[in-house]
């Protein structure tokens, strides 16, 4: 009789969520332009490889640069006049807004990425104090991982059985994750008692990002809510992988406590001095490792990916970092040489212009508005302003906006830097990117550490970059390269 009520139950419940579903759906085809029954029906997919790239070309087909979609109550636009207005003019007008900090709420918390007003003032203050000036210290940190970690990983890879085959996405992230945790929290992550290896826990926080993101590409949060409370589907995973994170989480601030911890000894401690709150300090670790570790794989990734398509910007970094030492015997760049490698940063910010780490960001109308292209706004209204896009307006760039070209950023072999509402990778105005100069030193360093060491090969050389939906731009199945050992003196 039990197992009998049991049954009807489970069956009445889903019963009851497909008629949701099936209601929701029929309520969001209110619409029925060509835009919307195309992301309704995921139609752009037999066009565009990614939905970003569908969305640079109904922008670049728009005359203002922005377009709407109906059934996502979104005002997406490449207009830079527009992302300034957003991002500073009338940035009071557009926070985050809860509908986001909802969807990214059992990841993110109330961490500094998912709040607005005095909670992220606080902690945008606290996080200033260490990220606001890149110091030596900082640059040593780096160069330590790249020496210790990365190095000897690669030299295995490329003296392995296995065809020194890797794939280079899951590398990048496991070395900035190892790298983030010591610089803002002073702790060696391999260090710490775990149920599972550390590696498996970077797995774990790329799952809970992954399915966190396709909560906000749903056309109702009621779709999500209803599968997270009855704990179903991609909501459970969530929830297990979220678990799995808090448990680092936990360690983290237990080993901190453990061993003590200093006034201005590292981000962590600065927070802990303040507060001994455990769930505001798992919000401040998740939001810094997301920040830390994610931009920066991404970056990289597509970096290198850009470098064994173009091998003649490869020999100009190469060359660069050889007139650089010409005269001495290192094999790193100093902290001060590094200001001097401007080829370098160009390539850097030209790969991040193609692909950015955030390829698009929104928020949420506070009151009634009307951007400066003339597109009115109403008081509700998700507004995204998409990086990726802007990287391939032939109104922002030029004709040769698609192609990978470093030399854009020079005059007179000098980087010289672009409007950041042009260019808004690192965000702009109030919300600048506080580990924008962290990001560069740390990508320039992984990159001086690899290029004059190893030979890279694309296993699979065909073809464009494939994202998979996620809060930073994560390549589809990852990239695999075939890793070789460089002969001495050789590009």
């Amino acid at each position: 009789m039990v197992s009998l009520l049991i049954t009807f139950l489970m069956t009445l419940s889903f019963s009851t969520i497909i008629f949701i579903l099936l209601f929701l759906k029929s309520k969001l085809y209110y619409c029925t332009c060509d835009v919307c029954h195309s992301y309704l029906t995921s139609n752009w997919s037999t066009q565009y490889n990614n939905l970003c790239d569908w969305y640079t070309h109904l922008l670049q087909n728009s005359p203002s640069q922005t377009i709407h979609i109906h059934v996502l109550e979104n005002t997406i636009t490449a207009n830079p006049n527009n992302v300034q207005h957003i991002l500073k003019t009338n940035f009071h007008n557009y926070p985050k807004g809860k509908q986001f900090s909802m969807v990214l709420g059992d990841l993110l918390g109330n961490g500094i990425f998912n709040v607005d007003g005095d909670a992220w003032l606080f902690q945008r203050k606290m996080a200033s104090l260490e990220l606001g000036n890149v110091s030596k210290n900082a640059f040593d940190d780096v160069k330590f991982h790249v020496e210790n970690r990365l190095l000897p990983l690669m030299f295995s890879v490329a003296r392995g059985k296995d065809g020194g085959v890797v794939d280079l996405q899951c590398v990048f992230r496991r070395f900035s994750f190892e790298y983030i945790c010591r610089f803002l929290f002073g702790l060696d992550v391999n260090s710490l008692e775990l149920p599972f290896p550390v590696s498996r826990l970077s797995d774990l926080f790329d799952l809970a990002t992954t399915l966190s993101a396709r909560r906000a590409m749903s056309t109702s949060p009621v779709i999500w809510k209803t599968c997270r409370r009855l704990n179903l589907g991609s909501e459970r995973k969530l929830k297990e992988a979220i678990r799995n994170v808090n448990i680092l989480v936990e360690k983290v601030i237990e080993n901190k406590k453990k061993l003590g911890f200093t006034k201005n000894q590292d981000l962590l401690s600065r927070f802990m001095e303040v507060t001994d709150d455990g769930s505001f300090l798992r919000d401040v670790i998740v939001n810094f490792i997301l920040a830390g570790r994610d931009t920066v794989a991404s970056a990289l990734t597509s970096f290198f990916w850009l470098i064994m398509n173009h091998p003649e910007v490869e020999c100009r970094i190469q060359t660069e970092f050889d007139q650089l030492t010409i005269n001495q015997k290192q094999e790193f760049a100093t902290f001060e040489q590094m200001k001097e490698l401007h080829y370098l940063q160009a390539a850097i910010h030209e790969s991040m212009r193609l692909y950015p780490p955030i390829q698009f960001d929104s928020k949420f109308a506070v009151e009634n508005d009307a951007l400066p292209d003339g597109t009115l706004v109403k008081k509700g209204t998700k507004i995204t302003f998409h990086p990726y896009a802007m990287g391939r307006m032939e109104a922002i760039w030029g004709k040769d906006c698609k192609e990978f070209k470093p030399e854009r950023w020079l005059k007179d072999g000098v980087f010289m830097v672009e409007n950041p509402f042009k260019y808004p990778v690192f965000q702009a105005g109030f919300r600048v990117c506080l580990g924008k100069e962290m990001t560069l030193m740390e990508m320039k360093t992984v990159v001086l550490g690899i290029l004059p060491r190893f030979k890279l090969r694309l296993v699979k050389s065909d073809g464009e970059l494939r994202f998979e939906p996620a809060l930073t731009a994560t390549v589809k199945d990852g990239l695999p390269v075939i890793v070789g050992e460089r002969s001495v003196g050789s590009h």
